[in-house]
């Protein structure tokens, strides 16, 4: 029985009709909001791609996911929006809209996403005003969901 191969990041981008056209070296996809992510070894980032940009013509009044890179040979998904308890529902609608088109439009990338840590994350565009013991808070994490100021994702 042989083992499928587990493509690249690149690879899985190309793979993934409705962003292939769309890979970006380095955090380069997420143009302006690039420093809402610091690593501490660029040489181990493997690319990024905007979903959201990538998909507006395709899928225009859905609520669309922002982010997606590679880093270590794992991919984080990221939304830079508005990081207020009532943006939840928006955030929940978006998460939805990204898990759903995982599966059906991105397989190749679903199955890179990160087992080492937490793969979603929603970062602030702004300020940040979800105090994590409220239940707006606690459903973002209970859906797999992460609000955050800044991802650093170091060794």
């Amino acid at each position: 029985m042989s083992k499928k191969k587990i493509l690249s990041f690149q690879e899985a981008v190309k793979a993934s009709p409705d962003v292939s056209e769309n890979y970006c070296a380095g955090l380069t996809a997420f143009g302006k909001y690039s420093s809402k992510v610091s690593v501490d070894n660029t040489h181990y980032l493997q690319g990024s791609i905007d979903i959201d940009k990538s998909t507006e013509k395709k899928y225009p009044n859905d609520s669309r996911w922002d982010y997606a890179f590679a880093y270590k040979g794992e991919v984080y998904f990221i939304e830079v929006h508005s990081a207020y308890s009532s943006e939840v529902s928006v955030l929940m609608k978006k998460f939805q809209w990204l898990n759903d088109w995982l599966i059906r439009e991105a397989p190749e990338i679903l199955k890179l996403k990160s087992k080492s840590r937490f793969p979603f994350y929603w970062i602030q565009s702004k300020g940040f005003a979800i105090p994590k013991t409220s239940p707006q808070y606690r459903q973002a994490i209970s859906i797999g969901l992460k609000p955050i100021a800044k991802l650093n994702l170091s060794e």
